[in-house]
């Protein structure tokens, strides 16, 4: 038994053994609720500079699928479980990833949630002051561009049809494979692409992918998104949210501890239902007091999960369903069937 702590900036302390890679490892702790679908939310690029607690007592009741993996390794910098299965402790820390269990995750879930503002946390096979040390030297994400080497390099081009621009700022591989099987030619360009070399590719429409981090830090991509605004459709997913609300004027704002899981209801007010979401984000949009027009609404709290325009639409949510539930893959439709109408 490798004996380990996981200690919050506040103080908390949790007892675990470990089942990963060996050392230290912190970042801002967050959560999330999904039970299954551990294989994609670890590889999800939007967990990068985080420690992910599942929620769920168990995790790896079934085996690693390759195919599932959102990037070619593991994004976020630690995991803590309540109980894991031998498996995945082992590809962890095949992975290079630290990672513990037997953590009570329903009282650190909980303490997460009630302390009102996100907590930076160390975990790993260290006493407690070194990883207390550890925490409160980690740099707050706030207003921090996330310097680790993200995204694509060069275009890559799927599937076939109109043309849907891509932009790649952590993008999860599900998004543009979804894209694809709705219809239209997908080009994943990388993430610091200026709206001119964007255009050059002749899109139908442009598509502005999720990742991690805080979206007012990411400036230039705000300012191409703008630039792409009134040239060719818009559309957001998570991030792309969140810097298409930012390129119309809008503000954005740290949430106390995030949505992340697999079972947030969202209300889809053009169409009067609720819709069960993928939810990974710790920003929302503000759209209140302004003439843009909200599409979408947390069922949770009330933020907004969508906002539409003459030529733009976006959601807070993750369509692609990975890991499930299905609910909002007509997105991708609406996407390409806005490209199928559009003239070149």
């Amino acid at each position: 038994m490798r004996n380990a702590h996981l200690v919050l900036e506040d103080g908390a302390v949790f007892t675990a053994v470990a089942v990963g890679a060996p050392g230290i490892a912190a970042g801002e702790a967050c959560f999330t609720t999904s039970m299954a679908g551990y294989e994609e939310s670890v590889t999800d690029p939007s967990y990068i500079a985080q420690v992910l607690v599942f929620s769920y007592p168990l995790i790896g009741n079934y085996a690693i699928d390759e195919s599932r993996l959102e990037a070619d390794t593991v994004q976020c910098e630690a995991v803590v479980m309540r109980r894991a299965r031998p498996h995945f402790g082992k590809w962890l820390a095949e992975h290079g990833v630290v990672a513990i269990e037997e953590v009570d995750t329903r009282r650190l879930v909980r303490h997460i949630r009630d302390a009102g503002a996100p907590l930076r946390c160390a975990l790993g096979e260290a006493d407690v002051d070194t990883l207390l040390a550890r925490a409160l030297a980690e740099p707050p994400i706030d207003g921090r561009p996330l310097a680790r080497h993200i995204g694509v390099d060069e275009p890559v081009f799927m599937g076939s049809g109109p043309r849907v621009a891509l932009i790649d700022l952590g993008c999860k591989r599900s998004i543009p494979k979804r894209l694809a099987m709705a219809g239209v030619e997908v080009v994943v360009v990388p993430g610091d692409w200026s709206a001119d070399a964007i255009m050059e590719l002749k899109p139908s429409a442009v598509l502005v992918g999720n990742g991690p981090g805080d979206p007012a830090a990411l400036t230039g991509a705000i300012a191409t998104t703008r630039e792409l605004l009134g040239r060719t459709p818009v559309f957001g997913i998570c991030l792309g949210h969140q810097l298409l609300g930012l390129a119309l004027g809008l503000e954005t704002y740290k949430l106390p501890f995030g949505h992340r899981g697999a079972n947030h209801p969202v209300k889809d007010i053009d169409r009067g239902r609720v819709l069960v979401t993928v939810q990974n984000h710790g920003y929302a949009v503000r759209a209140e007091g302004t003439d843009v027009r909200v599409t979408h609404v947390s069922l949770n709290d009330g933020t907004v999960e969508g906002i539409a325009g003459d030529g733009f639409a976006s959601v807070q949510f993750h369509p692609e369903a990975a890991p499930g539930p299905l609910d909002a893959l007509p997105f991708f439709d609406t996407i390409a069937e806005r490209c199928r109408s559009a003239k070149i």
